[in-house]
């Protein structure tokens, strides 16, 4: 028997990660609950296990008396006619332990000591899934969609399940169940009935995540993301940073032919994905910020967090992006608030001096225009291939 329950033990501390020492306890208070059921009292009673060969032994703490008529409490007193035939030893005012068998507990005590073992183990196995996932808060893990519920999407991750909220879903996706996603995790929480795990598909540390375990010179801090703007399904902007003289930020990000960011959006179910240098200067970081957008000047008032921006005429479009996602995403990268007008429309402003800006800006800026329009910017007014902000033809 003792040999079953060490290996039973055993089972439970390799499958459920429940300590040995914790399921000995649960067993100690079971034996307890048994006794208290069994004798309505259990103040003088003790339990000791063998940790080595589960040995264990219950037993009632009594005062030796003189005699039956001088028992008040056979809980906690024993005559000492009885107590001679446990201890040789034995005499008046002694304590003596008297040994109780189990066997003899009723089957209503013994169920109660069972129900105290099961409720110990679920609630250490509740902790030990808690605390498991609340390790795991605010970063990237892989689930696997089971169904909706409701709008809410049901996502297993293994020991437990989380709640991919429908504010946290990309519209454009949709799961079929048995399908493997990434998925952020917002927030653990310890309940009742075990952890509640909340994630995200929407969250811009999602892609931060998933940089981070693409690219080796992120994850070991030669490449650092200094900020990240994101609007979930569409395009994210990400702004890098090299600590490194020799090695180049983008081109760590994007890789080989592209091969880590295109795993990155393939996981995003093609999501666009913009890499930025980061810049100390306010005015080289909008304008790279604004990319794919080419700049004529760049205002910036690092006190106000403002900054005025001039492109070419033909570029404005661009700058501003399709329903101005574009400057959104570039102002939430930096932090400035940027308004972004045409060489024209500056030129009209007061206070402008065209000799501030860069003179031969115009004749590049022209000629990457005509690059584009070769690229396939074709007749029926459809953008080439990453070109898909390019302003109307007109």
């Amino acid at each position: 028997m003792n040999k079953e329950l060490m290996e039973a033990l055993d089972i439970l501390e390799k499958e459920k990660e429940i300590s040995k020492e914790t399921l000995f306890e649960a067993i100690e208070n079971s034996l307890l609950t048994a006794c208290k059921n069994h004798f309505g009292k259990a103040d003088n009673v003790h339990v000791e296990i063998d940790r080595e060969t589960c040995d264990f032994l219950v037993y009632a703490e009594k005062e030796v008396v003189e005699s039956t008529e001088d028992v008040v409490d056979a809980c906690f007193q024993i005559p000492l006619d009885a107590a001679l035939e446990i201890s040789s030893k034995a005499k008046v005012g002694d304590m003596i332990h008297v040994e109780i068998k189990s066997k003899e507990f009723g089957r209503i005590a013994t169920q109660n000591a069972k129900n105290v073992i099961l409720q110990k183990i679920r609630e250490e196995e509740r902790s030990v899934i808690y605390n498991q996932y609340y390790e795991k808060e605010k970063d990237v893990v892989t689930g696997v969609v089971q169904r909706y519920v409701g709008r809410n999407i049901s996502i297993n991750l293994g020991k437990a399940d989380a709640l991919l909220a429908e504010s946290e879903q990309v519209k454009t996706e949709i799961f079929r169940p048995t399908e493997r996603i990434k998925v952020y995790v917002l927030e653990v929480k310890n309940t009742p009935k075990g952890p509640r795990i909340s994630v995200s598909r929407t969250h811009p540390e999602l892609v931060k995540r998933l940089f981070e375990a693409e690219v080796t010179e992120i994850r070991d801090g030669t490449v650092e993301i200094k900020s990240i703007a994101r609007e979930a399904g569409s395009r994210t902007k990400i702004a890098v940073w090299s600590n490194h003289p020799n090695v180049d930020a983008v081109g760590a990000c994007v890789g080989m032919n592209g091969a880590r960011v295109n795993a990155i959006v393939e996981e995003l179910r093609g999501e666009k994905i913009d890499i930025v240098n980061w810049d100390d200067n306010p005015g080289n970081l909008i304008q790279n910020a604004l990319s794919p957008a080419k700049i004529v000047a760049v205002f910036a008032d690092p006190d106000e967090k403002t900054a005025k921006v001039v492109v070419p005429d033909y570029q404005l479009s661009l700058a501003i992006g399709k329903e101005g996602q574009n400057a959104r995403l570039a102002a939430r990268l930096t932090g400035y608030k940027i308004d972004i007008k045409s060489e024209t429309q500056a030129k009209d402003a007061p206070g402008f001096r065209y000799e501030d800006y860069v003179d031969d800006y115009e004749d590049e800026a022209y000629e990457e225009y005509e690059e584009y329009e070769e690229s396939g910017y074709g007749e029926d007014g459809e953008a080439a291939d990453g070109y898909e902000d390019a302003p109307s033809e007109e």
